[in-house]
């Protein structure tokens, strides 16, 4: 039975530009959330966000490259470099030239749809950038790691909504477990927050105007983010022979849909989902020390979430929860994917960060979410939970790895 390790990390976030100053941020429960900034408009839709700033992409591309690279794509590739070279992977690597690359994308490249349709019908221009298709397109991100490092495996993207990120890891971690690769670059990557996308998701009324509250009493709803977040995966014996850094073990995943409500969570999908990922780690819910929660803000996500996590483990033995969230916000596509890279390091430095905000926590949700500061703890295994619009359920069973 072949394992999996989690050899290499790489981040760009609203919390940082690397993986270390994102992970920094995330343990100390500092948001990333601040006043919203958008071209083209003094009254967005929405005052707040969390973005990524200081991001300089002319100090990682060309002027050429960057006309063939939307926002999202640069993004993903400066953390795919950062994971690659966290690994240990020199270029050119036999190894690393045939690794698979799954992407997971929310929408895509809504920077330059919005730019594009700003030409089209604010300025009545006749025409766009002559790249504009291959820079929107769903797998831009995947395809341009895949060129950017030379990798010749299976690439793709994933599109699961707010699953997206998980389930990319998830057909990763199955891609090496059944032999057809190696090594694998797995994660999300999003950036669109645009006018245009803003006006479409504050019609949802789900938007908070102050910042991301998970399992708060008073919370308010979620903030939009943006960023990506890589993960190198690699069969276990070929990373323990060539010496590498192992994080942690992925150990289990599994994906369920609802089949209900287009945008309401469902108990019994997120309960199942649970159940299978521990079933596929072959582990037990008493040997599960942490859940990194989807914990979006939402008055429904968080209560219903919570009320699955309750009917999954023991009373007794429920796990410490958290949600990245209120540090990172919601970044669709790389939600799940920022998530279980906080998962893993907390696997590896056996800490469990905070659920940043949470001032109020909500006894309603009856768990223990780490308020007020990080933990540090014995964490054995832990489970990293997503769950999208469309019913879409996605989680991921790591394991410590001493």
């Amino acid at each position: 039975m072949r394992r999996i390790a989690v050899t290499g990390l790489g981040a760009v976030s609203p919390a940082g530009l690397t993986m270390a100053a994102t992970w920094q941020r995330v343990l100390a429960g500092e948001s990333a959330i601040g006043p919203l900034v958008l071209p083209r408009t003094d009254s967005p839709p929405c005052p707040i966000a969390a973005q990524v700033q200081d991001f300089d992409a002319n100090a990682h591309f060309t002027p050429k490259q960057l006309g063939a690279l939307d926002r999202i794509a640069q993004f993903a590739v400066v953390a795919a470099r950062e994971a690659v070279a966290d690994a240990g992977f020199e270029r050119g690597d036999p190894a690393l030239a045939q690794a698979d690359v799954i992407i997971g994308v929310g929408v895509g490249g809504m920077n330059t749809v919005d730019d594009s349709f700003h030409r089209i019908y604010a300025e009545q221009a006749r025409g766009v950038h002559p790249l504009t298709v291959p820079k929107l397109m769903a797998n831009a991100s995947a395809s341009q790691i895949s060129m950017d490092l030379g990798l010749h495996g299976n690439t793709f993207a994933v599109a699961s909504a707010c699953a997206s990120g998980t389930h990319a890891l998830g057909l990763a971690f199955r891609s090496i477990l059944h032999g057809d690769c190696d090594v694998a670059l797995a994660g999300g990557a999003e950036a669109c927050i645009t006018h245009g996308t803003l006006v479409a998701w504050n019609a949802l009324r789900i938007l908070s105007r102050d910042t991301c509250r998970p399992f708060s009493r008073n919370r308010s709803g979620l903030v939009l983010g943006e960023g990506s977040a890589i993960l190198v995966l690699e069969e276990w014996e070929r990373a323990v022979a060539r010496g590498a850094r192992i994080y942690a073990e992925l150990v289990g995943f599994a994906a369920n849909a609802d089949a209900g409500d287009l945008t309401s969570p469902d108990q019994h999908g997120a309960e199942m989902a649970m159940q299978r990922a521990m079933a596929s780690a072959g582990i037990a819910p008493e040997d599960v020390d942490y859940v990194n929660a989807h914990g979006t803000g939402t008055l429904m996500n968080d209560a219903i979430e919570s009320r699955a996590i309750r009917a999954v483990f023991p009373a007794a033995s429920l796990p410490l929860v958290s949600s990245t969230k209120g540090v990172l916000g919601h970044s669709l596509g790389a939600a799940g994917a920022f998530e279980a890279l906080v998962t893993t390091l907390s696997l590896h430095h056996q800490i469990v960060p905070p659920t940043a905000n949470c001032t109020e926590p909500d006894e309603e949700c009856g768990l223990d979410v780490v308020p007020g500061g990080p933990r540090p703890v014995s964490v054995r295994h832990a489970l990293s939970n997503s769950f999208a619009f469309g019913g879409l359920n996605a989680v991921l069973a790591f394991r410590h790895h001493a």
